[in-house]
């Protein structure tokens, strides 16, 4: 039924079995006189005055500080006002003051949509952020590429926006995740770095593959994935190869790595060594062949497109007002850019207020609500609009991949120009190719990463060759904490069927723009490279 999250929303929230909740709506509805039929209106009643012992929601009992003096048994663990006087079992003392943050009464679900910019339409707090309202800087640009265009330059429409390669190749849907067995896991791992390894050997020109597990007095090659011999970070005395399958067996080798001039390694990663291996216990590795380059995107370069993309959270962090995504609908319907591509999260999982469950509303509704208003205020810039999921939208599938937003109440004027896709994915804009994820990479895999050169080396061009170079939009394994990843639909959906012209990776880290190689003009080859989001996040 239409009430059955905001029931188990009341039982998460206090405690509650079923059962104990039952009792207590029915002596609700009996006490008030109430239809026996369940509704939101009676819900939000039986919300409103009805409290657990030593919350805010809790009636106090006048009179000896509310020290029980008839027990009742099997009693459920709240109390009705009508019902005071026969206190619980087994209750504590309580103290008589006036709560100092009582709950609020959940809101209504039919409010407009326009209300999400009200500061106090889903949070407790009734005051506009202050740190948003006094931060400095608003509209500087902090990092550009190329010729900057006149701020009078907008869109001109009629942008062709699809989700690179055919829909089979394309996560569309959602799937069952939490069920994934270990010999799946170890089948989609050995298959991409057999895949990888058939491609290293026909560029390198290669003979062949030697287990790792043989003594060898004269230099082998060997294929295999880089790890970790523990728990900890990785380092320059840590590192392990994973032999793959068909020459190796899965059989571990220590890695000696001290007569590699340069290297950068992190775990996960697949490659080819050449090195000797005497004992059997232990490889001097001496050259590191590494995976190459997809063939890039045919770059269109036709007609000139403005592509503007933002992400998310668009909450300020003392408050769940999205004053920042009414600052970015204003941009959007002020410059009319041909492309509106935002990245998640829309409602951060890991927001204060979030964490706490100090919303008015349900996480979908305030979700829908939000995206609502997206597609609203977009619709009169006519804007192709791209909406991509992060793994802290709360209100969605927790794992990587992700699929598209469910969003069955699209309004028909709006399905032509309003693309769902899934994250990671790879979007063709007029021939343009673009590289899209909201999961922080960066991060994560400059967390793992290690390496040495005898020159400059910038550790984000390293990571983001990695990427490209992988072929993978999340290649580290094992993979950070804070992702459930789903193997096989990993390999499936979140490789990189081209090298992408744009590659776009929103991040903690700092700021920046960059080209991998040299710029190239239109027409003449891929020019990948890394975007931020905007605005950065804080």
């Amino acid at each position: 039924t239409p009430l059955f999250p905001a029931v188990v929303e009341l039982c998460l929230s206090h405690g509650l079995g079923p059962v104990a909740l039952a009792n207590e709506l029915l002596a609700f509805v009996t006490s008030k006189d109430l239809d026996l039929q369940l509704t939101p209106e009676g819900l939000d009643a039986f919300e409103h005055e009805v409290g657990v012992p030593d919350s805010p929601l809790c009636p106090k009992t006048p009179g000896d500080g509310g020290e029980p003096s008839h027990p009742l048994p099997a009693a459920p663990a709240w109390k009705h006002p009508s019902l005071v006087n026969v206190p619980l079992q087994g209750s504590q003392k309580r103290s008589n003051s006036t709560p100092e943050t009582p709950r609020p009464k959940r809101a209504p679900s039919s409010r407009s949509p326009y209300g999400l910019f009200s500061p106090g339409s889903f949070s407790p707090s009734v005051t506009p952020s202050q740190k948003y309202s006094s931060r400095g800087g608003r509209g500087e640009v902090v990092a550009s590429f190329g010729s900057v265009q006149s701020p009078a330059w907008s869109g001109r429409g009629g942008c062709a926006v699809k989700l690179f390669g055919c829909p089979e190749e394309n996560l569309t849907k959602p799937y069952k995740f939490m069920f994934q067995k270990a010999l799946d896991v170890r089948e989609a791992l050995a298959g991409r770095v057999e895949e990888l390894g058939e491609v290293l050997r026909r560029h390198h020109g290669l003979d062949g593959f030697t287990s790792t597990a043989l003594p060898a007095q004269e230099p082998v090659t060997v294929l295999g994935q880089i790890t970790c011999d523990g728990n900890g970070k990785l380092n320059a005395k840590s590192v392990l190869l994973v032999g793959d399958r068909e020459h190796s067996g899965g059989a571990q080798v220590p890695l000696d790595l001290s007569e590699l001039p340069e290297y950068s390694l992190f775990p996960g990663q697949v490659v080819a060594l050449e090195g000797t291996n005497s004992t059997g216990r232990r490889m001097v590795v001496s050259k590191l062949y590494e995976v190459t380059l997809l063939p890039g995107g045919i770059l269109g370069g036709i007609e000139q497109r403005m592509v503007l993309v933002a992400c998310g959270p668009f909450t300020p962090s003392d408050g769940v007002a999205f004053e920042p995504l009414s600052d970015l609908l204003e941009v959007v319907a002020r410059d009319r850019p041909d492309v509106c591509i935002l990245l998640g999260p829309f409602l951060d999982a890991k927001h204060e207020q979030v964490e706490s469950c100090q919303l008015l509303g349900s996480f979908s509704d305030v979700f829908r609500l939000c995206l609502r208003t997206i597609i609203e205020g977009t619709r009169s810039a006519g804007s192709q609009l791209v909406l991509v999921p992060s793994l802290r939208d709360v209100a969605h599938d927790f794992v990587y991949p992700q699929p598209p937003f469910p969003f069955p109440d699209l309004p028909k004027e709006d399905r032509a120009r309003v693309l769902l896709v899934p994250e990671p994915c790879t979007l063709d804009i007029d021939g343009v190719v673009f590289g899209l994820t909201s999961t922080d990479l960066l991060f994560h895999m400059g967390a793992e990463e290690i390496s040495s050169s005898s020159g400059i080396s910038d550790r984000f061009t390293r990571i983001l060759r990695h990427i490209l170079t992988q072929r993978s939009f999340y290649p580290l394994y094992p993979p950070s904490e804070e992702l459930n990843v789903d193997y096989e639909n990993l390999s499936a959906f979140a490789a990189l069927p081209v090298t992408p012209d744009v590659l776009v990776t929103p991040s903690e880290l700092r700021f920046f723009i960059k080209v991998s190689g040299d710029p190239k003009p239109p027409g003449a080859g891929p020019i990948p490279g890394a975007a931020p989001a905007w605005p950065p996040r804080s």
